[in-house]
């Protein structure tokens, strides 16, 4: 039972961070700058606001299954990748902190791999 409740923190927890940044970025125009100010500036043209949507939308569905238990393993799987290609791609570069020490660092992506991680290590346990 421990393992299960953890999980479901850790669901909770990520699921909301998920749904705010990219229902955020959805009505501030934050997804449509991502793709046209930095993706298509970095050799994605013209595909950068396309991509910037599907990471959003993978943000958005990923964190509504995570909340309702279900596709628990590509959910986390499909949200590593794309957050390690976050660091790879943006954050990387500006070090590893995202406040305080620096700006826009890894520190943050790194911790929410972490989560996953966890997510699905105690989906793992749970199933044998």
């Amino acid at each position: 039972m421990k393992n299960r409740n953890n999980s479901l923190i850790l669901r909770i927890a990520i699921a909301i961070i998920f749904i705010t940044h990219s229902v955020f970025g959805m009505f501030n125009n934050g997804i449509n700058d991502f793709g046209n100010l930095f993706l298509n500036q970095i050799g994605f043209a013209p595909l950068g606001v396309p991509i910037a949507w599907a990471i959003k939308l993978t943000h958005l569905f990923g964190a509504i299954l995570l909340l309702i238990n279900k596709y628990i393993k590509p959910v986390c799987i499909l949200n590593i990748l794309i957050l390690i290609m976050g660091i790879i791609l943006v954050h990387y570069q500006e070090g590893w902190f995202v406040v305080g020490g620096g700006r826009n660092g890894m520190e943050y992506n790194f911790l929410l791999i972490c989560v996953l991680v966890s997510i699905l290590i105690s989906e793992r346990k749970m199933q044998n």
